[in-house]
C-alpha cells in the first residue's frame, strides 16, 4: 500500500503533472527515491529527514521508497521536498486524504499543517 500526492514538473514554458508517491514497507532501514531525478531531487531525502526529525515526527526505521512519475520526465530543483514529505508522513501516520496542507518545508521545519 502506498499513499499519493500530487505535484508538478516545470518544463521551460510547460507544466506537467507528477505524482509522488510515497511505500513504507518492511526490510533494511533506508530512503530510496527513482522516477528520473537529479542530484537536487535526491537531496530531498536528507532535507525530508531533517525536517521532520527537527518537527519530532521523524521517519520510521523502514524501507521508504518514493517514486516521482512519470518516468519519462526529468525532475530537478527542491520543489519536490514538500511532496516527499507529505507522501511519506501520510504512508506512516495513515492520515485521511481530506487534510490540507498550506505549508513549506525548510531544511529546519514543516510548518502550517492543519
Amino acid at each position: 500500500m502506498f499513499s499519493s500526492v500530487y505535484s508538478a514538473a516545470i518544463l521551460g514554458m510547460e507544466v506537467v503533472p507528477v505524482q509522488v508517491e510515497a511505500d513504507v514497507s518492511d526490510g533494511l532501514p533506508m530512503f530510496s527515491m527513482v522516477g528520473y531525478v537529479n542530484s537536487q531531487v535526491k537531496e530531498t531525502q536528507d532535507r525530508v529527514r531533517t525536517a521532520l526529525h527537527n518537527k519530532k515526527l521523524g521517519l520510521p526505521p523502514k524501507r521508504i521508497t518514493v517514486n516521482l512519475a512519470p518516468g519519462d520526465v526529468r525532475k530537478e530543483g527542491t520543489g519536490y521536498d514538500l511532496p516527499v514529505a507529505l507522501a511519506q508522513h501520510c504512508r506512516t501516520e495513515k492520515l485521511l486524504d481530506t487534510w490540507t496542507f498550506h505549508s513549506q518545508l525548510t531544511t529546519t521545519e514543516l510548518v502550517g499543517l492543519q
